[in-house]
């Protein structure tokens, strides 16, 4: 079928002048000869110290001269670029193109790669009419299929021919080139400079926040706080055009790092009718959200795109494992485009169950789940496994009730007596049942001294209590106390008494630990400082700033810090004051 869309002639500018002038003389001649022919099939220079220098085509590699790289070359190259940002990029100024170093041990530069950037106008004439349509639009693609060109082309659109208010937010000035006069390809588009790859989710929401803009553009979304971000940009109803690394739509399915950018995945444990119903495994994956991005475009080749009109019904098709509908898109030397329309095909290569599964909302949490606890429910009698009288004799076997008192013990995975029964003071009851029911902990709460295994007490109203701690002393009842009556004190006091306080075991992080009403707002930020934590903070040894939230919801985070064994604060001016995370 042929489109209504408009043909356009291709026209590229690459600046390719600018590019030369940083090579020393031996390099610049020979390149520039080989330019006279090839200047668009020119991909990259590489050059790395102790070898020879080469031009990669697009179609073939070509060394540049007999003679290796030297020191005093690559120094030559350095002087003529740019400043080398944190993730060893720079560029030069008014231009597109990307340098790339290489480094040592010590840091010192060792190799150079030196990407051409080309501005191509009429190069989206294939999803020019889907751009219109305001909706939020994901491309994908493998590294060098051109989905940066095309970004920067819809930048330019947007601004020049539709009129819309864009902001840009350029990680590595890759998109409107270095320098901080932004290049002429994205037209009436205005850009935000990132200063660290790591607070480009930060600038993501700042320009939402400060510059009211109608389109936001990201290029390379690649972590979850990026995600997460993406995600709240689209939810205040701006227009999202970004990129990541993935050529399918199934491939963000089985990443759990971007998963969200689809909707999410979760895992759902049907009825048995409705399972026969559906004819499936009793446990599947559905979509848990609305996808951040309506459309998704995977860019298999430069002039063959496929697209997913309706990335929710994609996703849907995929998880019930179907091929989905799809477009496929071309456009020819004259720029005229044809899209084919694929049709559903019949059973597609199922996902993974949740057993097998890479994606999961939630971890497992609790003793359960780790394998730590045997499933035995402390005053149950029904059988485990069978109806038959010998099943049920072994199943009260199981449980055994103490002489002269009420506690009934179950043996623990090493032949521990569980539950272990606590008598708490000074600590907010609500506190202690939330730990206990969301960590599945083998622990009963008495209000009978004469009961417990265990004291678990505030410290500073034990101290004043005199009598208590001498009743404990004559019965050798073993005091636990605690700092503070938060969820991280009395998980870490819940799990010394259970012998569970092993440094090579990671303390469980359920969300809903701290969450109080546990609404999707404070798992959503209770979400972002996990990952800001666990992403930054202790890996890269960084602080985090997180976005504004409520008192409310910045106290839960607070004590979500806390947990990791970290400090953290909150700063700024009310609706704007939020989190700042130091590391340790």
């Amino acid at each position: 079928m042929q489109s209504e869309i408009p043909s356009h002639r291709m026209q590229v500018t690459d600046n390719l002048d600018k590019l030369l002038t940083i090579f020393p003389d031996s390099i610049r001649l020979k390149l520039d000869e080989y330019l006279k022919t090839d200047s668009d099939k020119l991909i990259e220079v590489v050059l790395d110290l102790g070898r020879l220098p080469e031009a990669r085509f697009s179609d073939n590699v070509t060394y540049l001269r007999d003679e290796p790289v030297t020191k005093e070359e690559l120094q030559y190259c350095i002087e003529r670029v740019g400043i080398f940002s944190s993730d060893n990029r720079a560029g030069i100024e008014r231009t597109l193109h990307r340098i790339s170093a290489i480094r040592n041990r010590t840091g010192d530069i060792i190799g150079l790669t030196c990407r051409i950037g080309r501005a191509i106008f009429g190069t989206i004439v294939m999803i020019r009419d889907l751009i219109e349509t305001g909706q939020s639009i994901l491309l994908l693609g493998r590294p060098g299929v051109g989905k940066t060109t095309a970004l920067r082309e819809i930048a330019r659109v947007l601004a020049d021919d539709l009129k819309k208010r864009v902001v840009i937010v350029d990680t590595s000035n890759e998109i409107a080139g270095d320098g901080d006069i932004p290049h002429p390809a994205i037209g009436r588009a205005r850009r935000m400079q990132v200063a660290r790859p790591e607070l480009q989710h930060q600038v993501m929401i700042e320009a939402v926040e400060n510059h009211t803009p109608e389109v936001i553009v990201i290029d390379e979304i690649g972590t979850e706080l990026e995600a997460l971000a993406a995600r709240t940009i689209a939810e205040r109803g701006v227009q999202l055009v970004g990129t990541a690394h993935g050529n399918t739509v199934e491939n963000l399915i089985k990443n759990p790092t971007l998963s969200d950018l689809v909707g999410g995945i979760q895992s759902v444990t049907l009825g048995d009718d409705e399972a026969r119903r559906r004819r499936t495994q009793k446990t599947i994956l559905e979509r848990k959200a609305p996808p951040t991005f309506a459309i998704a475009v995977e860019m298999l080749e430069r002039q063959r795109w496929v697209v997913h009109d309706d990335v929710s019904a994609t996703i849907d098709t995929l998880l019930r494992g179907i091929e989905p509908a799809a477009q496929v898109r071309t456009v020819d030397d004259s720029g005229e485009v044809t899209i084919i329309h694929e049709e559903s095909s019949s059973p597609f290569k199922p996902l993974p169950s949740r057993n097998t599964a890479t994606v999961t909302p939630l971890h497992p949490q609790g003793l359960r789940a780790s394998g730590k606890m045997t499933p035995v429910s402390f005053g149950a009698t029904k059988p485990r496994g069978g109806g038959t009288e010998f099943d049920r004799l072994l199943d009260r076997s199981w449980q055994t009730k103490e002489p002269n008192s009420k506690k009934i013990r179950t043996p623990g995975p090493n032949g521990e007596d569980w539950p272990v029964y606590i008598y708490a003071y000074g600590i907010g009851r609500s506190q202690l049942d939330r730990v206990i029911e969301v960590l599945d902990l083998p622990i009963m709460l008495t209000k009978d001294l004469d009961e417990a295994d265990a004291v678990v007490a505030l410290r500073s109203q034990i101290k004043h209590h005199s009598k208590l701690r001498n009743i404990a002393k004559d019965r050798q009842i073993p005091i636990y106390t605690v700092k503070s009556n938060t969820i991280p004190q009395i998980t870490r006091t819940f799990r010394q008494i259970l012998n569970l306080d092993d440094p090579n075991i990671p303390e469980p992080t359920d969300l809903r630990l701290f969450s109080k009403a546990g609404s999707d707002d404070e798992i959503e930020a209770l979400e972002e400082a996990r990952l800001a934590v666990e992403q930054i903070v202790i890996p890269q040894g960084q602080p985090v700033e997180l976005l504004p939230r409520s008192a409310k919801v910045r106290k839960m985070q607070h004590e979500l810090i806390e947990h990791y064994r970290l400090q953290s604060d909150s700063f700024g001016d009310e609706p704007n004051r939020r989190l700042r995370i130091y590391p340790a």
